[in-house]
């Protein structure tokens, strides 16, 4: 699909993050998603409810829902699309917050598709959802050093933020939700055309 395409003029119902559940990874790079979507939950003065039929968490606002996978990164698709086909919302209408090893740390960028590019999370997503035709918010968590490989990228994405990368960390994390506030408010092309060229 294009950047020119029908999916610019959406707006998104269902945001979800992605992330590993368990106290054990909540701090980690990894859980950036869930770090984006608990912070637009405090902003909606949304509450979460734990969903066992889907796996997941969900939190309900005025124009959506928030979600997120109570299952492990790999297996994210699962409830992503079940909650999807309940709700009758479409690929086009979900928004994935998620970390980006290929982006630095306080960046981030918006995207109407494309591959996994090694996210176990995001190829979950697309297998489940049948396609890659869903919009994308990409949160920096790359390394000075490259991009890692093999064991290195699995403690990379795996580990805590540095002390000194916390204060971007919340940057980022503050613009995340202004830019889905806005793809909410105006559609995904305002937010895309703001955000991307922005940063």
């Amino acid at each position: 699909m294009s950047e020119g395409s029908p999916i610019l003029s959406l707006r998104p119902k269902l945001i979800v993050g992605l992330g590993n559940p368990g106290r054990e990874y909540q701090d980690t790079r990894h859980n950036i998603g869930f770090m984006v979507v608990d912070a637009l939950a405090n902003q909606f003065q949304a509450s979460w409810s734990h969903e066992k039929r889907w796996d997941c968490a969900l939190a309900k606002f005025a124009g959506g829902w928030l979600l997120k996978p109570s299952t492990y990164m790999n297996a994210s698709g699962e409830a992503v699309s079940a909650v999807s086909r309940f709700y009758k919302i479409a690929p086009e209408e979900v928004l994935a917050v998620y970390d980006d090893v290929d982006l630095p740390v306080g960046s981030l960028r918006f995207r109407t598709n494309g591959s996994a590019a090694g996210h176990n999370g995001v190829r979950s997503l697309i297998s489940h959802l049948g396609g890659d035709n869903f919009p994308r918010l990409k949160l920096g968590i790359g390394s000075d050093q490259g991009r890692p490989t093999g064991e290195r990228m699995v403690g990379h994405v795996l580990g805590c933020f540095m002390e000194d990368e916390k204060p971007l960390v919340q940057i980022s994390i503050t613009r995340a939700v202004d830019a889905v506030r806005m793809a909410l408010s105006s559609g995904l092309d305002t937010a895309m055309n703001f955000f991307n060229r922005k940063d």
